[in-house]
C-alpha cells in the first residue's frame, strides 16, 4: 500500500514552504516508494487518463523527460509546451491561458522566469500547478536531492549540506529551505556579494531552529565546509544571466568543488557525498569550457565514488512522479 496523502490532494508547489515539513518528508517516502514499484518492473494505473500540460519557457533536460516520463509510467499524458506553441504571455495574458489551460489538462508543470507567472497560473487554472523552476525556487529539484541523501545514508538525521557557488539562486534559495524543513544542517559558502536574500535567510533559519538545526553563512568555502556530509554545487552563470558570465568566473573560481576542497570537509573516509542539480562544466568538453576549463566542479571530483550526481538526476522522475500521484491520484487507485 503507498503512503496515501489526501491533504496533497489537489495541492499546487510553488516554493518549499507550499508544503509542511511532515507533508515534504512524506512525499519524499512516497517517491522511494514509487521508485521500488518501477524497478520491480510495476507499471500502474495511478495517473489514469490525467494529462498535464508542461509549460516552458527555458529548455531542459531532466524536467522535461522527468515529467513525461513520471505521467506516463502510471497511465497519464503530458503534453509539452513553449511559448511558440501558445498564445501564453503575448497574444494572450497568463491570466486567459491558465483558464483554458485549466478546463482541459487536469495539472500544470511550469518552468520559466517569474515566480509571479508560476503563481498566476495557479490562481487562475482551477487544477494543481507545480513550480519546475523559476529564477526564485527550484523546489521539484530540492525534492529529488534529499531523496537521494535519505537514500545514501539511509536517514536525513545528523547531515551537515555545504553548499558553494551563488548562494543566491533558485537551487540555493530552494535548498535552504529544504534542509531546515528536514532537520538537515544548512551551510552556504558563497562570495559576500551573493548572499541569500535576507529575508529568505531569516524565513529559512526560524525554520531550521524549528527542527533542532543550523543555518550558516561562510565567505571562506575552505572554513565552511569543514564537518559536512554533502557538498553541492550549480552552475556560477544562471539562465538569463549569460552577460555576467567572465564576473561571475572570476568571483567563484576560489569555490570551486575540487578534491581539495572534499579534503576540507574532514570526511574523506567517512560520510561525504557530492551533488549538483547538473548541467555541469566539469571538463572541456562544452562550448563554455572549451576555452575555461571545469568551472563550479572539477572532473576529479564529478566521476569519483562520491559523486552521487546521476541518482540525483534520477530521482528527479521519482519525485516529480510523486507530486503529480498525490495531487492527481485517486485513493481508490492506491
Amino acid at each position: 500500500m503507498l503512503n496515501w496523502m489526501p491533504e496533497l490532494k489537489g495541492r499546487s508547489l510553488m516554493r518549499m514552504t507550499s508544503f509542511t515539513d511532515e507533508e515534504m518528508l512524506n512525499l519524499i517516502d512516497l517517491a522511494a516508494q514509487l521508485k521500488a514499484r518501477r524497478r520491480a518492473g510495476v507499471r500502474g494505473d495511478l495517473l489514469h487518463r490525467k494529462n498535464i500540460a508542461l509549460i516552458f519557457e527555458k529548455s531542459s533536460t531532466r524536467t522535461r523527460n522527468s515529467s513525461i516520463i513520471a505521467a506516463r509510467d502510471e497511465g497519464g499524458g503530458a503534453e509539452y509546451l513553449t511559448r511558440p506553441d501558445i498564445h501564453f504571455g503575448k497574444k494572450e495574458s497568463v491570466k486567459d491561458t491558465a483558464r483554458v489551460l485549466g478546463r482541459i489538462y487536469d495539472g500544470i508543470l511550469f518552468r520559466g522566469f517569474s515566480q509571479k507567472t508560476c503563481e498566476e497560473l495557479a490562481q487562475y487554472s482551477g487544477v494543481p500547478v507545480w513550480n519546475g523552476l523559476t529564477d526564485e525556487y527550484h523546489p521539484t529539484q530540492i525534492f529529488a536531492d534529499l531523496l537521494t541523501v535519505k537514500e545514501t545514508f539511509g536517514s536525513l538525521k545528523d547531515v551537515t549540506m555545504a553548499y558553494v557557488g551563488d548562494g543566491r539562486n533558485n537551487v540555493a534559495n530552494s535548498l535552504m529551505m529544504g534542509c531546515a524543513k528536514a532537520g538537515v544542517r544548512y551551510v552556504c559558502c558563497t562570495p559576500k556579494e551573493l548572499w541569500p536574500d535576507e529575508k529568505m535567510l531569516a524565513e529559512a533559519g526560524e525554520v531550521a531552529r524549528r527542527n533542532g538545526v543550523d543555518i550558516r553563512v561562510f565567505d571562506d568555502p575552505a572554513k565552511g565546509v569543514k564537518g559536512a556530509n554533502v557538498l553541492y554545487t550549480d552552475v556560477w552563470v544562471s539562465m538569463g544571466e549569460e552577460a555576467k558570465t567572465a564576473e561571475r568566473i572570476k568571483m567563484l573560481r576560489p569555490y570551486q568543488v575540487n578534491m581539495d576542497l572534499m579534503k576540507a570537509t574532514g570526511n574523506l573516509e567517512g560520510k561525504l557525498m557530492f551533488l549538483h542539480c547538473l548541467p555541469a562544466f566539469h571538463d572541456d568538453n562544452t562550448d563554455v569550457t572549451k576555452e575555461s576549463g571545469a568551472l563550479e566542479v572539477t572532473d576529479e571530483v564529478f566521476e569519483s565514488k562520491y559523486s552521487k550526481v546521476f541518482d540525483e538526476s534520477e530521482n528527479r522522475m521519482h519525485t516529480i512522479k510523486a507530486l503529480f500521484v498525490s495531487a492527481l491520484a485517486d485513493r481508490a487507485a492506491l
